[in-house]
């Protein structure tokens, strides 16, 4: 039955029935109050379950402060059951009302857990997903017009207030994993304070870890807060020693080892910091694992990326006799939640961050220890049972709760996004804590520089159409300037190819020639962007040949057949955003030189302000807006199998990460000529004093190099220089 004809009969007793005994705590329904069907068998096996829940016990306390309450926090540890029982508790108290003030929609951190409990939670609930339950992830939408219980990233919903800013279909909203703090959570739980104020009906339900819970009583005031506790592992192990240990991944897997060898039956999982060290351990566990005696079964080591998320292995229970080792970094600590085989856990107790400065606009990647609330957390996945190995001392300080990511993100599409909610009423954002000023002037320069704010600081026309791009504001400017250019069909793919995860594959080193080798097939001598094309083009030409399947195709090579695919779902979501705006999209004419050029122009609209030159013809590119020295990535079409004659003079590059490489990524040659027709003026007088800038300034004010420099001038912005004595800004009609 669909919801509006539940509206409409109002169950005639039995979904009022249904539900005054669900409020009453009394939950032995003969039909369902959602869809007005029997029960089948497996609701009430599944009902046992979910009474053995130490949330369970708080389910008429909440019922009574949701009722009452506008705001209610819950903060509980993992395992308490409840990211999959409140929501249910919440949709049933808008079916109570009839609906009158919408449905439920609950927030996820990641795709993969999204999926994860909305399908666990029909099953729950005796309902089909898709229909009483559903999710919305990026490019898939399982829902219906009969969905009263919605899960989504944090993202979608942030996305979905663009087009409704006051969330007037839902009546309840649950922020889930709070503690977290995304970008996307911490601007959702700051825009919700003005959406309650607006929506006296609206309910907001947060749930987080017991670290993180004093901080949102004091953000929120005087709140109703329900404390959760799960029981802790049977045993403890501790790392022993001074300092602890130091070299965590071999101890981590000598662990692993011994515990294969020497323990019952159950899997591991084994956190560590970075992908490079989960993949080491991968190979290592693969190569010892062969070695072990058959009659302790198969040892199969799993890696679960979170960076890699659209590639992540499905998580079930193990078959035959074998053991896991689930090798993962954090934050994935919710992918493991409903796994019951998992009997160990080893926990290194740091892991990576990156952090934006945005004095030089670049991230650096940070290795620091995790929290209490994360150590909490990983404690938790195994249950009373279970065996939880710390390498870390018992003793050690780890800090309360991890820095907000807004301190320490580039907040350039943030502010983007907070100018478009201005245009909703909904400008203000009362941060839990607030951005840097530094970045957020930054941001706002930024902005100001691609012509998105006008001069009062508001969103232009420019800026507006900008923020219905889900991509960041340089890249929307490219694709807004590809219309112009003519060469919408290659900027879709970059776009797309940018935003998915890289689809080149780093296998094991006894074939990391081999890869390289297919890799270097793709390269286009002007460049990363160019080549990213080629990789597309052969992918979908691969789709359409009969000669081999497209897995095989992108097994031979080495590439991502997930991350082609997600490149695929984005370019096509962009395609229909650019026809809903009524925008062209040109045909495709890569290869010939104009589309090369134009090609350029188009990447310089919006990433001129990341733009570096070879100081001295051997790859140290000095960055122009901060004076910082970078090399090239070793795998791009410029990187360390490149001759150095061949290496350009200028370049404009994607990312900048100041790592143990130092490198930029994503590079394409460009010629001052082009840099200073896209570039607006004032960027150029901002720019630091530099040898750089003076060629700049030598080019604008002569119409051509200096002697001996700007050996990648394009011949065919000749033409340009003879006729155009001042380079404006290219405006985007």
């Amino acid at each position: 039955m669909a919801r509006g004809e539940i509206k409409a009969l109002d169950m005639e007793g039995t979904a009022d029935m249904a539900v005054d005994q669900d409020l009453g705590c009394d939950d032995v329904l003969e039909f369902n109050q959602f869809d007005g069907l029997p029960f089948s068998s497996r609701y009430y096996n599944l009902l046992k379950e979910r009474k053995a829940l130490p949330v369970w016990g708080a389910k008429c306390e909440f019922m009574d402060y949701i009722t009452n309450s506008q705001l209610v926090i819950v903060s509980g540890t993992a395992k308490t059951g409840q990211s999959t029982q409140i929501p249910q508790w919440c949709a049933e108290f808008c079916l109570s009302v009839q609906y009158r003030h919408g449905m439920v929609v609950c927030t996820q951190i990641r795709r993969q857990s999204t999926v994860d409990l909305a399908l666990r939670v029909a099953d729950e609930m005796d309902v089909n997903i898709g229909h009483e339950v559903g999710y919305v992830i990026p490019f898939q939408n399982c829902c219906s017009t009969d969905t009263v219980l919605r899960y989504c990233t944090d993202h979608m919903l942030l996305s979905e207030m663009m087009s409704d800013p006051l969330l007037e279909q839902y009546g309840v909203v649950l922020i889930d994993q709070a503690q977290e703090r995304t970008v996307s959570t911490d601007l959702l739980l700051g825009l919700l304070k003005d959406v309650l104020l607006a929506r006296p009906e609206l309910r907001l339900v947060i749930l987080t870890a017991p670290q993180s819970s004093d901080k949102l009583l004091r953000h929120y005031g005087n709140v109703p807060l329900i404390q959760l506790e799960a029981e802790r592992p049977s045993e403890m192990v501790y790392g022993t020693g001074r300092g602890g240990v130091k070299d965590y991944l071999y101890a981590s897997l000598q662990l692993a080892m011994e515990i294969h060898q020497s323990q019952e039956h159950g899997d591991i999982v084994v956190f560590l910091a970075t992908e490079q060290e989960i993949e080491c351990a991968r190979a290592i566990l693969r190569r010892e694992g062969a070695g072990v005696a058959s009659s302790l079964g198969e040892l199969i080591p799993v890696s679960v990326c979170p960076e890699q998320e659209h590639s992540l292995p499905v998580l079930t229970e193990p078959e035959g006799r074998c053991r896991r080792v689930f090798l993962t970094c954090g934050p994935t600590e919710d992918l493991f939640w409903a796994m019951h085989s998992i009997r160990f856990i080893i926990d290194a107790g740091v892991q990576k961050r990156y952090v934006y400065n945005p004095r030089i606009r670049a991230s650096s990647i940070v290795i620091q220890p995790i929290s209490k609330s994360q150590a909490e957390c990983r404690k938790q996945l195994i249950g009373p049972t279970g065996k939880c190995f710390c390498l870390y001392l018992e003793n050690t300080s780890l800090p309360t709760e991890n820095v907000p990511h807004i301190l320490e993100s580039d907040i350039t599409s943030t502010v983007l996004f907070l100018k478009r909610m201005e245009i909703a009423g909904l400008g203000h954002c009362d941060f839990i804590d607030r951005p840097d000023p530094e970045g957020l002037m930054q941001a706002l320069e930024e902005l100001d520089y691609l012509a998105a704010l006008d001069n009062d600081g508001n969103l232009s026309e420019i800026g507006i159409i900008m923020s219905e791009f889900p991509l960041e504001p340089q890249m929307a400017k490219t694709l807004l300037a590809s219309c112009e250019f003519d060469c919408v069909s290659e900027v879709l793919t970059i776009a797309a190819m940018l935003t998915a995860p890289s689809c080149f594959l780093v296998p094991p080193v006894e074939f990391k020639q081999q890869a390289l080798k297919c890799h270097q097939r793709f390269h286009h001598t002007v460049g990363d962007h160019f080549t990213l094309v080629n990789v597309y083009n052969a992918y979908k030409h691969s789709q359409h040949s009969s000669n081999c399947s497209i897995e095989r195709w992108c097994d031979e090579h080495f590439l991502s057949l997930s991350a082609l695919q997600m490149a695929d779902a984005v370019r096509a979501e962009l395609t229909e955003i650019l026809k809903r705006l009524e925008l062209p999209v040109s045909c495709s004419a890569f290869g010939s030189k104009t589309n090369t050029l134009n090609i350029k122009l188009a990447l310089l609209a919006g990433f001129f302000m990341q733009v570096a030159r070879d100081i001295d013809g051997t790859g140290n590119y000095f960055i122009l807006t901060h004076k910082h020295v970078a090399q090239i990535h070793p795998l791009s079409v410029y990187g360390a199998e490149s001759p150095k004659q061949n290496l350009p003079e200028w370049v404009l590059y994607h990312e900048h990460t100041l790592s143990e490489n130092n490198c930029i990524r994503t590079v394409t040659q460009i010629s001052t000529h082009e840099l200073i027709q896209m570039t607006p003026q004032y960027f150029f007088y901002n720019l630091p004093s530099s040898e750089s800038k003076d060629i700049l300034q030598y080019v604008i004010k002569h119409g051509s190099a200096a002697p001996g420099q700007d050996k990648s001038k394009a011949p065919t912005l000749n033409n340009i220089a003879s006729e155009e004595h001042s380079y404006e800004r290219c405006v985007i009609q």
